[in-house]
């Protein structure tokens, strides 16, 4: 019992992730709820997934496919994944040493930073970046190296020459992420040969995030790190079930690596997670015997894109390409000298669509006078931001 003389208090503890507070999206969408706002911010789709996938996973559920799976992902799903990445990008994981399914792509992202990124390892952190990279590296005991990104008229890209020279002797890890959240820009063959440059005859590693690889557009094909052999046998690569079929709280996503990578990321997945949701898998799994839904989703996406930029073309503010993922980069000094944060405050607020400042994916807050917009939306929710949007 507690003595009635002392008072119950809670132990100090020092933070692992001192840095980290309330996230700019968790903001940005209270924002938009409170002042009733259209929320383009936040990735993620405001339309249901295929009937069918529901009806597969009830199927599952029925078959009696709710304990735990193997640690690594159900069998069915790992060889579903494999024969997909063969198909599309030409290059053979092993189902049962090179696949294992996470619990969605942001634990995958954690898992292999952990797996591999030692104390004073250094990680090169390309920005804009999304949001979880950091945090994860500053886990492992890492330290971030930072490399921005240009953007000019033609929209960003990744200065390699200063890439190369962020890398030292403590150099373990490269990230990248293509297509990129949060420019929407995408590596192209090109890019993918300056990495193979910089990373050639060194014991670098690169987390290659790929969750947007189907979201592609103009006919440009992905360039997957698995289709390049050279860069494939150093990576890990992620993907995401839920940006592929419009399932983002559902939190499936794999890894595919060579079996050596993949062994030391298991030891680290069977104790952050062990296993991930079965019947899940299995609906996933038995829905992806027909690959037409993500072959057909770079021409989905690409509509809705257009769609947007076709609206926002009178308006004030410039558009940046967008060539992959389901994201708009806007620039807006046409209307405002403002912060991106405060613009991106004033637009939810007053305009009543909510957007992201892409300020918030620099560690540093760099300002570039450009937010983000999500077009992975209904086409009347579009509609409706646009002719918001038009009015300013």
């Amino acid at each position: 019992m507690n003595s009635p003389s002392l008072p119950c208090t809670t132990p100090t503890l020092t933070s692992r992730l001192p840095l980290v507070g309330t996230t700019v999206f968790t903001r940005m969408s209270s924002l938009a709820a409170r002042h009733g706002a259209v929320n383009l911010g936040q990735g993620f789709p405001d339309f249901d997934c295929d009937p069918a996938l529901v009806d597969l996973v009830s199927d599952a559920m029925r078959a009696g496919h709710n304990q735990y799976p193997q640690m690594t992902g159900a069998a069915p799903l790992r060889e579903a994944i494999a024969a997909k990445i063969a198909s599309l990008y030409g290059h053979g994981y092993d189902a049962g040493t090179e696949i294992t399914v996470t619990a969605g792509a942001t634990q995958a992202l954690t898992t292999a930073i952990l797996c591999c990124v030692h104390p004073g390892d250094e990680v090169i952190v390309i920005e804009p970046a999304y949001d979880s990279y950091l945090p994860a590296i500053a886990l492992a005991g890492g330290v971030p190296v930072l490399v921005s990104m240009e953007v000019g008229e033609q929209g960003y890209s990744v200065p390699w020459d200063k890439l190369a020279a962020a890398v030292s002797a403590k150099t373990r890890l490269i990230i990248i992420n293509t297509p990129h959240n949060p420019t929407g820009t995408i590596l192209r063959p090109a890019d993918v040969a300056a990495l193979a440059d910089i990373v050639r005859g060194t014991q670098i590693l690169i987390l290659s995030d790929e969750v947007y690889e189907h979201m592609v557009y103009d006919g440009v094909r992905h360039e997957s790190l698995a289709r390049h052999p050279e860069l494939a046998a150093r990576s890990f690569i992620v993907s995401s079930f839920g940006k592929t079929y419009h399932v983002t709280g559902w939190k499936v996503g794999y890894v595919a690596a060579p079996a050596a990578l993949t062994a030391e990321f298991r030891k680290v997945h069977q104790y952050n997670v062990f296993t991930v949701n079965t019947p899940m898998q299995h609906g996933i799994a038995s829905y992806m015997a027909k690959p037409q839904p993500y072959l057909d989703l770079p021409a989905f996406y690409q509509r809705k894109r257009d769609l947007f930029r076709d609206g926002l073309a009178g308006s004030r503010f410039s558009l940046l390409p967008a060539d992959g993922t389901y994201f708009q980069c806007v620039r807006y000094d046409a209307i405002s000298q403002e912060t991106e944060a405060q613009f991106a405050e004033w637009l939810t607020a007053e305009i009543k669509v909510a957007a992201i400042p892409v300020s918030a994916f620099y560690a540093q807050g760099k300002e570039s006078g450009i937010v983000r917009f999500c077009f992975a939306k209904q086409d009347d929710t579009l509609r409706l931001a646009l002719e918001r949007l038009r009015s300013i």
